[in-house]
């Protein structure tokens, strides 16, 4: 979809642009062959798009992929994307996608959801596994979104694979590496279950309206071993925010907010962290060994 007809369809449609759902659409034909190109769709993937706006992404995945399901909060924009592609809407229940038609027996290639994405992920228990996430996410979201599909990970049950357009900052903390001033709370818990592996910059220019802030779409793949174990993730999680909580503070004296002195001294000599260490200096491995250790003591 070309700028042009995308300016003329907003117009056609009498269609405003809500700054609040984070409505900056990617129109760059170069950019967007790029994100399906780091999904590496095959006919047999199944996809879940986020966001799909007006449809300039959802045109390449559904020539790409054997079935999407495409999640739209705006119902404007659910309208234009069931005239464009002659789509069904997909029932809310989570388990409507992959169901044939029943007058043609076949699964329909694209099926559109009118809902709120990241409350409909967390009101509805699914299994993601044999799915990939392809999406220009909305930037107000994107993050919990990111964190709630990973959190599924360590069951299996998230995405194969995530392949995201967000805003840059956020770009750059997925991808961090330990003691660098990006790595964080997101970094550790989407690559607890998720394995950074490539990125690129996508410049403002090709979105409408420009965003005010830079882009980057980021590629992550589910790690093929969980570090933690289903039961050790709640640990992890508190763990990790309450040594962020303060960053410049000593990981060790946050963490005696939770934990018992003598027992988390203990848990830093087997891990060989100095007790001066802050949370930036702390590897994901350190962090799920501390979880497992610090669990085991409890049981």
């Amino acid at each position: 979809m070309k700028l042009t007809e995308m300016k003329q369809l907003l117009a056609t449609r009498g269609i405003r642009l809500t700054k609040s759902l984070g409505q900056n659409f990617l129109h760059d034909a170069n950019q967007l062959r790029r994100i399906v190109a780091a999904a590496d769709l095959k006919k047999t993937d199944r996809v879940l798009e986020i966001g799909p706006g007006l449809g300039p992404l959802t045109e390449l995945l559904v020539q790409e992929a054997g079935e999407v399901l495409a999640i739209e909060k705006d119902a404007q924009l659910v309208e234009v994307l069931r005239d464009r592609f002659k789509a069904g809407e997909a029932s809310r229940l989570s388990g409507t996608a992959g169901v044939p038609e029943p007058e043609t027996g076949r699964t329909p290639v694209l099926r559109l959801l009118h809902d709120d994405a990241l409350q409909y992920l967390v009101r509805e228990a699914r299994d993601w596994s044999n799915w990939k996430l392809v999406a220009n996410l909305p930037y107000s979201v994107a993050s919990p979104i990111l964190v709630e599909l990973a959190s599924g990970g360590q069951a299996g049950r998230g995405p194969q694979r995530m392949v995201a357009t967000l805003q840059i900052e956020v770009a750059r903390r997925l991808m961090a590496k330990f003691d660098t001033s990006d790595y964080g709370v997101l970094t550790l818990l989407v690559q607890a279950d998720y394995e950074p592996r490539e990125w690129f910059k996508i410049p403002a220019g090709c979105f409408f309206p420009e965003p005010d802030v830079e882009s980057a779409c980021v590629c992550l793949e589910r790690r093929p071993r969980p570090l933690l174990q289903p039961e050790e993730r709640h640990t992890f999680v508190r763990i990790v925010k309450r040594s962020f909580s303060q960053r410049r503070k000593m990981m060790l004296k946050l963490l005696k907010q939770d934990w018992p002195a003598p027992r988390l001294a203990a848990e830093f000599e087997r891990l060989n962290l100095s007790p001066l260490i802050r949370a930036e200096a702390v590897s994901l491995e350190q962090f799920a060994q501390l979880a497992q250790g610090l669990l085991c003591h409890q049981k």
